[in-house]
């Protein structure tokens, strides 16, 4: 990712130690990003991220009040970011392990290298934006064949009731919901109620 393409990466930070979220913010701003926000705790974190919509939340897991932890599965589980990248002096697999069951998508550990920082970004934003792109495709197709089932049941009861055939009740459905500017799916649930 170029740095003309980082810009349009938005990030807040938390984290309790002002030097060291000074330095992340230089670095961040340096290689590109965009910092729109800032929080020395877990809840500040949480309502930046309701305001602000960021593509990523970089989390020190030790913070006062509510750690980075709690705060990751918060904004992960409110869908108020695009992805979570924890940070920590602690590389302890309990850490890790209650990480990755809250989908956090990167994990750095202090002191922050700059080196390490940008591609853990730019995975993390990739993987972020792929599953997004897997969701979205999946709810296409769920609505789909939400619209098929209804379709297919209100033709069902045309065939009874009307003494058509299938593809005579799919014409039915098809020139009604033409007619009516409505979709085929709200003809369907009308046949059905």
């Amino acid at each position: 990712m170029k740095e003309k393409e980082r810009k349009g990466i938005r990030v807040v930070i938390a984290e309790d130690e002002p030097i060291t979220r000074m330095d992340l913010k230089e670095m961040l701003v340096a290689a590109g990003y965009s910092v729109v926000g800032e929080a020395s705790e877990g809840f500040d974190a949480i309502e930046i991220c309701k305001r602000k919509q960021p593509d990523v939340a970089i989390l020190d897991i030790k913070m006062p009040l509510l750690d980075g932890l709690s705060a990751a599965k918060v904004i992960t589980e409110e869908k108020t970011v695009g992805t979570v990248i924890l940070l920590t002096a602690y590389s302890d697999e309990e850490f890790i392990n209650c990480a990755t069951k809250i989908g956090v998508s990167g994990y750095i550990v202090k002191p922050i290298d700059e080196k390490a920082l940008v591609p853990n970004i730019e995975i993390a934003v990739a993987r972020s934006r792929e599953i997004q792109r897997v969701k979205r495709q999946c709810e296409i197709i769920a609505e789909r064949l939400e619209n098929r089932t209804v379709i297919e049941k209100a033709k069902g009861q045309l065939m009874v009731s009307m003494m058509l055939s299938e593809n005579e009740a799919y014409e039915y459905i098809k020139t009604l919901s033409k007619e009516k500017k409505v979709s085929m799916k709200r003809i369907a649930e009308i046949i059905l109620a």
